[in-house]
């Protein structure tokens, strides 16, 4: 497998396929970068290097027990992109993923990054502050923690319905509801009710006015897991340069309900570049 280990040690793995400018993908929680197969194939076919790592915790890397936290995945990236060597680097986060490339740029810079695409991002903030009280409820957070814990395996069966939106006209195979199953309870128990607190808690307005790449916002007007109105609306109108796409009606898990409209955005933004 291709790995390699991080500052603290913990083994990451990652896909490498394609030949060109790399874009790197950074996944969901609680996925790993089987979610990116699509993306990564279309882009290796049209001439880029499409790179995907597992977490910390999740998929295939090392599973330790602490480092659920956006500074020290913002740095595993750090490490990725200089374990590789990777210059003119195209960053892609979805959801939770959002995060930790923003938080990369904030951190490190854009010497080695050309562009940034967030999806279904959780940038610039998910959960609910004194200050930003349009955010998602703590309770909301306690609730998934504590379903995790208590049967984890149910919990995420019945958390794809409102992640691919079946709820609300979307249509997915069974085949794809037992892979995300699959995929997520390769992850630590650990790392999956940790990031619940990263993600939901971590305020990310102060990385939106670093980032100095041209930026792609997708997000779905009918994300019933990470609120349009209050993350990728707000995320394009802080970021300078930054471009916004809304897909109508369209889930959390559009990466998989819109994957050739996703495919031909990212094609299409990454010839910009």
């Amino acid at each position: 497998m291709c790995t390699f280990k991080t500052q603290d040690g913990t083994p990451l793995y990652f896909k490498d396929w394609g030949t060109g400018k790399p874009v790197v993908f950074s996944h969901g929680w609680p996925l790993d970068s089987d979610m990116w197969d699509t993306q990564l194939r279309f882009l290796a076919e049209n001439g880029y290097r499409a790179i995907a790592f597992d977490r910390r915790g999740f998929g295939r890397s090392g599973q330790p027990w602490q480092g659920y936290n956006y500074d020290t995945l913002a740095s595993d990236i750090h490490d990725l992109l200089t374990h590789l060597d990777l210059q003119d680097v195209t960053l892609v986060g979805f959801s939770m993923g959002g995060g930790d490339v923003a938080r990369y740029i904030s951190h490190y810079g854009s010497s080695r990054i050309d562009g940034l695409v967030l999806l279904g991002a959780v940038t610039p903030l998910l959960g609910a502050k004194p200050d930003f009280p349009q955010g998602v409820e703590a309770s909301v957070f306690t609730d998934i923690r504590q379903g995790l814990l208590k049967d984890r395996a149910q919990f995420i069966s019945d958390f794809a319905t409102p992640f691919y939106g079946t709820n609300a006209g979307q249509t997915v195979s069974d085949g794809v509801r037992t892979q995300t199953l699959n995929i997520a309870l390769l992850a630590s128990l650990q790392a999956t009710v940790e990031c619940v607190t990263a993600f939901a808690e971590t305020d990310f307005r102060a990385d939106m006015a670093k980032i100095d790449v041209p930026a792609l916002v997708i997000h779905g007007n009918n994300d019933q897991v990470v609120p349009f109105e209050t993350t990728g609306k707000l995320a394009a109108e802080m970021i300078k340069n930054s471009s916004l796409k809304v897909y109508d009606n369209a889930p959390h898990g559009f990466v998989v309900t819109h994957a050739q409209q996703l495919n031909d955005d990212l094609l299409a933004f990454l010839q910009t570049l």
